[in-house]
């Protein structure tokens, strides 16, 4: 009994004990409760971070501003948000918080490779490209965000197909035989195809232009590096979010063909078919193929978040049909972002993006004899009905003798039911492990798995390809998975007037690629359509193929900086290839910046008008392994199948074919150097701020495919063997011109390149690209001396008015034109390309108006080589009845059948200005619906693509026939491309 008396007294006092100690506790926390304000206009901030000074206590206000936080007594809060000044205030149970927009965002903190850094202590060239404006835009990839919206980097969209990737170059073209996309870090993860990612997704982008800053990324950097920062949970009220659009596009610009009279008059002048009497105009073939294309794009999103865990989960679906009829392309994508900090030394953090794209392939691009719908629009004659009367589910073919034609809608029903789908997931698990308030290891393990099925299917009856094939189909399948491990330690330190901070650390990287394919054909009918009912399965376009590559990295960087005066940034990375020979398989990529802030100095505290200024400069270099092969070093022989089928065959065995790349022991990186100098101005009370760049590239040991001469064990070898040269200058210009309760900003952009090719070795000219069948000759040609791409052919100096033919010019004098009287006859390069923004509030409205365009760049139009050329039994626009018909006309064009070459004739000029959108939108205010619980609603009008003012006669001045893929060298062909879109766009966005 005592024992229990003692035990209860005990307890009872425990619980006393505990019960003070809860009430001392109590005492020293107290519960606030606020709101945040914009100072001008009195409305809300949404997402303000509120944190307890000095420690992880933080929490985010809520649409309507308000936000709940416990905090110490006596404590002081930290109000931060992106564009306004930060705010410190004592903790009050109460509060009422006034933040005024920022006019200097300086210390904004942005994204580096493998780290992060204040905008004022940046050394190098790296530009950052707003956000803000994309939920109003109907941007479906990534290219569409950032074009001419940063200083440097050129994007052509060189297709309105849907789903169409953008060709994007940072500072020129750097390499001959490879492609010259940039590398993307997307949260950290090293990828080299962004077409996954939502551009809704995205909360920052930041790219990384020189080589003193891309080098940390070493043999991967050598065409730029863009970091993109995706969105991420916020502590405070949880929200959702809603985007909604509807696009309507419809095609830019049209082109008048000649009707059937005018088609007979041309025909009966070429003298190749005799058209009967009495046809007549029966389907207009731009309607019939041309439609209006509906885009619908959907996004959701869910975040919330306290003190240590915070999380964003976020999904969408696009869905665009093309311009064409049958064209499409459509995504599903969910990401989920969640962030723990689990002790205050651990933070884990959790990264998934999936992705499913589907879209089919439409063929432009080529001649209208070889499936291109584009170019057949215009070539198929306007009697010509749609189906055959005769065979009512054929398309009609009989163009009187001409083979060559076959109409659009043929054309695309080759396509319609093609469909190429890709799954991707691109997933990381990341630890951020604190040893001490200066020293910081993080690991992370990322996963990219890419798993592509492409099906063809053409019936056997429909088509004249389907008929003469008797129908076929194919699969391919591919997977690729690409594992990354990063391990690295950063270390930093103040003492007195100098700050330091050292990085170190080491990248894995493993990628394994398989495919697998099929063809079949021969069926007897279109009902089933897959390959089991094919009778013939093809014995050498069957099969499969596999591959894999590694790289093993080491990276260091070191940033000092005095008084925040005087700064320096030096990097070094190390990357091993499997792809190269072991004893030429490390690279060493070294880089070094430097910058003073002259406003920080005492001789200019006089200068008021000046709010910020500095120089900087660096040097650097980075490597490139586009163009190496995943066994780049070593013989390469096929297998070549056996026809077993053959009597006498049926145990034949494959043989192995002679070497058709020979092996390469002494290939080694193709490394740019990059010297860069440039400064950085903010002043007029930071309303204006300009940056200006001069850089100088120089690549050396290009990856080249050199011929070998005839009679060679193997036909090609790949090397180093070359040079190349782009320097220029970039111009920013960012400036608040009216501030008040009207508010104007422009921010405007301008690059300058200049490339050239110093040198090649083993092989002194490359020539690419046929394209017409009928002249049948290489327009572009590619030596020392020249910039890269130049078209060549003959100068034409008109149509001789006595004979109707184009005259070309003899420049060599000997009285006749033949193939030495060639020359470069265009540069598709620009001289520059710019971007403009005016962004325009007051009160509830706001309106962005985009502006973007090229000048100094030619196009080789080969499109009018068909449409216009003169030569079969095609149609033509009605350009061609300004034709040459009798002795001593004067005209532009030439007579019917004349002689027709790759000449200046076709080259036009390819500069234009776009008014790229013009996005009206207006906020209703959050006090009206904040009782039904929604903090925001904002409905919005865009339209993209309004006008172009241009003197190109094609459809689309914005034009790379052969963009992408391994062709850098060549640019600016138009022949026949899926034209750009003029869109319509009505939107809505939610807040709950």
């Amino acid at each position: 009994m005592i024992y229990f008396t003692r035990k209860v007294a005990f307890s009872m006092g425990l619980a006393f004990l505990f019960t003070l100690v809860n009430l001392v506790f109590a005492q020293d926390r107290i519960q606030v409760s606020g709101r945040v304000l914009d100072a001008q206009d009195q409305k809300p901030l949404s997402g303000v971070t509120i944190t307890q000074k000095g420690s992880n206590n933080a929490v985010s206000s809520n649409g309507d501003g308000r936000f709940q936080i416990s905090a110490s007594t006596g404590s002081i809060l930290q109000f931060t948000f992106v564009g306004y000044d930060s705010k410190e205030l004592p903790a009050n149970s109460t509060m009422i918080v006034q933040l005024n927009s920022s006019t200097n965002l300086l210390e904004d903190v942005i994204v580096i490779g493998y780290g992060s850094v204040k905008r004022k202590d940046v050394t190098t060239a790296i530009s950052s490209v707003s956000t803000k404006d994309l939920e109003k835009r109907p941007v479906t990839n990534f290219g569409q965000a950032i074009q001419g919206k940063a200083a440097g980097v050129t994007v052509i969209q060189p297709s309105g197909q849907p789903g169409a990737a953008p060709q994007i170059q940072i500072r020129g073209i750097t390499s001959f035989n490879s492609n010259t996309t940039p590398l993307y870090v997307v949260d950290g993860v090293p990828v080299e195809d962004i077409k996954f990612l939502s551009p809704n997704d995205i909360t920052d982008i930041q790219i990384l232009k020189d080589a003193s800053s891309a080098a940390i990324y070493g043999s991967r950097g050598s065409n730029g590096v863009i970091l993109v920062t995706t969105k991420s949970g916020k502590a405070g009220e949880a929200k959702i979010t809603l985007g909604t659009q509807w696009t309507a596009n419809v095609v830019n610009n049209t082109v008048k063909v000649l009707n059937t009279s005018q088609y007979k008059d041309l025909q009966d002048e070429i003298g190749m078919i005799n058209l009967p009497e009495g046809l007549l105009d029966q389907t207009d073939w731009f309607k019939e193929t041309y439609k209006t294309g509906i885009q619908q794009n959907h996004q959701i999103s869910v975040s919330d978040g306290n003190e240590k865990l915070r999380y964003y989960l976020g999904g969408g679906y696009l869905n665009e049909k093309g311009t064409l009829q049958g064209s499409f392309f459509r995504r599903y994508n969910f990401r989920a972002n969640i962030d723990n900090q689990v002790r205050k030394w651990l933070k884990v953090n959790a990264n998934i993006n999936y992705s499913d794209n589907n879209d089919n392939g439409i063929t432009s691009g080529l001649g209208s004899n070889r499936g291109g719908v584009v170019t057949s629009v215009i070539t198929t004659p306007t009697y010509a009905p749609v189906w055959d009367l005769t065979n009512p589910d054929r398309f009609y073919n009989n163009f009187y003798g001409i083979n060559n034609i076959t109409s659009p809608l043929e054309n695309l029903a080759r396509t319609r039911n093609n469909n190429n789908r890709e799954n991707r997931l691109v997933a990381t698990g990341s630890a951020l492990v604190s040893f001490m308030p200066n020293l910081t290891w993080k690991t992370a393990f990322s996963l990219d798995r890419r798993s592509g099925v492409m099906t063809t299917f053409l019936d056997p009856w429909t088509t004249a390809w389907g008929r003469n094939q008797f129908g076929e189909a194919s699969d391919i399948r591919n997977t690729n998975t690409v594992l990354t491990w990063d391990n690295f330690l950063t270390y930093t330190k103040s003492f007195g007037k100098h700050n330091l901070e050292v990085m170190g650390g080491s990248s894995w990287t493993d990628s394994k690629y398989s495919r697998s394919y099929i063809y079949g054909s021969n069926y007897a009918n279109g009902i089933i359509e897959t390959l089991n009912a094919a009778n013939k399965i093809s014995w050498d376009r069957t099969g499969s193929t596999a591959s894999n590559w590694g790289i093993m990295s080491y990276f260091a960087r070191a940033m000092y900086n005095y008084d925040g005066k005087y700064l320096l940034t030096a990097n070094m990375r190390a990357d091993g290839s499997s792809k190269l020979s072991p004893e030429r398989r490390w690279g060493y990529f070294p880089s070094v910046s430097a910058a003073w802030r002259i406003s920080s100095e005492d001789f200019m505290k006089d200068v008021t008008w000046i709010n910020d200024f500095k120089i900087r400069g660096g040097w650097g270099q980075t490597g490139n392994q586009y163009g190496l092969g995943d066994y780049a070093y070593l013989q390469l022989s096929g297998i070549q199948r056996q026809q077993w089928f053959v009597e006498g065959k049926d145990n034949s065995l494959p043989n192995i074919n002679k070497p058709t790349i020979l092996r390469a022991k002494d290939l080694t990186w193709e490394t740019t150097s990059t010297t860069s100098i440039g400064f950085d101005i903010t002043m007029l009370n930071n309303r204006l701020s300009i940056s200006a760049d001069y850089y100088n590239k120089d690549t050396k040991d290009l990856l080249m495919n050199a011929s070998l001469p005839a009679g060679q064990q193997a036909t090609t070898i790949q090397r180093n063997g070359g040079r190349l040269n782009n320097h220029g200058f970039e111009f920013a210009v960012n400036s608040k011109n009216l501030t008040g309760n009207l508010t104007w900003n422009t921010d405007f952009n301008i690059s300058f390149n200049r490339n050239k090719l110093k040198q090649l070795d083993l092989q002194q000219v490359y020539y690419d690209v046929k394209t017409n069948d009928y002249v049948n000759d290489f327009v572009v040609k590619n030596e020392p001396g020249r910039s890269l791409a130049g078209f060549f052919g003959y100068i034409s100096d008109g149509v001789n008015p006595e004979t109707g033919e184009l005259m070309y010019r003899d420049l060599n004098g000997d009285g006749k034109i033949s193939s030495s009287d060639r020359t470069y006859i265009g540069n598709p390069l620009p001289k520059f390309v710019y971007g403009m923004t005016n962004s325009f509030s007051w009160k509830n409205f706001d309106l962005s108006i985009f502006i973007q365009g090229t000048y100094g760049n030619d196009i080789f139009n080969a499109s009018r080589m068909e449409t216009e050329g003169m030569y079969d039994g095609r149609n033509q626009t009605t350009v061609v009845l300004d034709r040459w018909r009798v002795p001593g006309q004067i005209t532009n064009v030439p007579k019917a059948g004349f002689d027709m070459k790759n000449s200046t004739y076709f080259v036009e000029d390819g500069s234009y200005l776009r008014m790229k959108n013009v996005s009206l939108g207006y906020s209703i205010s959050p006090e009206r619906l904040k009782r039904i619980g929604i903090h925001k609603i904002q409905p919005y009008l865009s339209v993209s693509n309004l006008f172009t003012l241009t003197k190109y006669s094609g459809m689309d001045p914005e034009v790379n026939q052969y963009s992408g893929g391994s062709d850098s060298r060549i640019q600016g062909i138009d022949w026949g491309t899926y034209p750009q879109n003029r869109s319509f766009v009505l939107g809505l966005n939610i807040e709950f």
